[in-house]
């Protein structure tokens, strides 16, 4: 039978951290300041941990961007008709977009020539290859072959485009970019600090909270 806990002759450390714990524990509910600097380590970790995980993966799960959108924490604004976008922790600019009924995260890249899709997010939004002769696209990791698409129409702020081209490749992972044949559509885009300018030529109305 498997024993369910670690074996006291190897995991020696493991007993003495959680005695360690309840001990701390103990004491810090006798004594009122030691309960306030316990609180306040537990927070300090949780909101680590939470900067941990916006700055490495906000583009993997989708209930994190709801989450983020929810408590205002993505850095994404509508002042009059620009949209401004906060640097992430990451040190990247993140856009949360709306294209085929679904709502993503995209990383916004000048050096990109195109707008890109991951599979999964092509496939989320209904956006299916056009066949053709397949793109070959230099990246830092070599070339790799993309098919090529059409978007419909992506939105979110005070800007849209339609007819988007892109390219659509497994290879791109979970990370879907916006690239410069949608910047180049923009009125003008900036960044100033770590904040970035998106000022389109025909602003539309923001779509309204659900």
């Amino acid at each position: 039978m498997t024993a369910m806990f670690p074996n006291p002759a190897t995991h020696g450390g493991f007993y003495v951290a959680i005695a360690v714990g309840v001990v701390a524990l103990l004491i810090a509910r006798r004594i009122p300041i030691l309960r306030t600097i316990v609180a306040l380590a537990g927070w300090m970790l949780i909101a680590a941990l939470l900067v941990v995980a916006l700055g490495r993966q906000p583009m993997i799960d989708p209930y994190v961007d709801r989450i983020m959108a929810f408590l205002k924490i993505d850095g994404q604004t509508v002042v009059g008709k620009e949209v401004r976008v906060r640097m992430a922790p990451d040190g990247h600019f993140w856009i949360r977009v709306r294209m085929g009924g679904v709502e993503r995260r995209m990383l916004v890249d000048s050096g990109a020539t195109f707008t890109a899709l991951s599979a999964a997010t092509a496939a989320a939004a209904g956006i299916t290859p056009e066949g053709g002769v397949p793109v070959l696209i230099n990246t830092a990791n070599g070339t790799i072959r993309a098919e090529s698409g059409r978007v419909p129409e992506l939105r979110f702020g005070t800007i849209v485009a339609r007819d988007l081209s892109v390219v659509i490749s497994p290879a791109f992972g979970d990370v879907s970019v916006l690239g410069m044949n949608f910047l180049s559509r923009l009125q003008s885009w900036r960044v100033e600090g770590q904040t970035l300018i998106l000022v389109p030529h025909h602003p539309q109305a923001p779509p309204t909270a659900a």
